[in-house]
């Protein structure tokens, strides 16, 4: 059978062992060599949360296009929870792919049974897989930010880069949560920028300003109009917070 093969990793998988597309790509192969299919299309969504719809997703929304248009019999993925890790979102794309009689989807393990009215346990096991899967999403999800909010109460920088003017100070036992320390030649730029910015000086010439003083970006590179439109909304961010 003609298979499209989708792929999938979420933005916090993305750093955990085991779900990577790498793995996920040999699992499918091993698969449909097993199975004596042929794989004729690869799709990807890297960093997309399974509980998004199909639509929110360009290598789902392919993967099922290239079945309606009868260029693959069928879908294969590394497991479910690659397809969804929403109940709704898993049984909304099953059904788009078995509206074809002959069409099936297939994991790693195998072909995903389609519904039986005379096996309605069949339904009830993948659908509860399926809440388990979307449970783990969320508990995860909690768990960071629980982290998060948990770093910034101890005074760590939790979330995003680390902002111009600033830097982390190194993780130790007396310092777990790496504190945000001023870096004074930035914390200088900065003050002359917001300066600048409230006399209604123009992004632009404040970044020629700074480049004309020497004043240092923080990565060395040239300083421009989006740079400085972006410090000074990430400044302005941070003084709302702490107001």
């Amino acid at each position: 059978m003609k298979l499209v093969a989708y792929l999938r990793v979420s933005t916090i998988e993305q750093a955990k062992h085991g779900y990577g597309l790498d793995t996920q790509r040999a699992a499918i192969k091993a698969a449909a060599k097993a199975g004596g299919h042929r794989i004729v299309a690869w799709t990807v969504d890297e960093g997309k949360s399974g509980a998004l719809k199909a639509e929110d997703r360009p290598g789902l929304t392919e993967a099922l296009d290239l079945i309606r248009d009868g260029k693959a019999a069928g879908l294969v993925v590394r497991d479910l929870d690659r397809l969804a890790r929403a109940v709704t979102v898993q049984e909304a794309v099953l059904a788009e792919v078995w509206k074809r009689p002959n069409a099936e989807v297939f994991t790693s393990t195998g072909v995903v049974l389609r519904d039986d009215p005379d096996d309605p346990m069949r339904t009830a096991m993948r659908e509860m897989v399926a809440v388990f899967a979307g449970l783990e999403r969320r508990m995860t999800a909690k768990r960071l930010r629980d982290g998060r909010r948990q770093k910034a109460a101890n005074g760590g920088h939790a979330t995003g880069g680390v902002p111009y003017g600033w830097r982390t100070e190194r993780k130790s036992p007396t310092n777990p949560h790496g504190r945000l320390v001023p870096v004074p030649a930035e914390q200088r730029a900065l003050a002359l920028m917001q300066s600048l910015a409230a006399q209604g000086v123009g992004t632009r010439e404040i970044a020629r300003v700074l480049t004309a003083e020497g004043h240092p970006t923080k990565r060395g590179g040239v300083w421009c109009s989006g740079t400085v439109a972006r410090i000074l909304k990430r400044a302005n961010e941070i003084n709302e917070k702490v107001a």
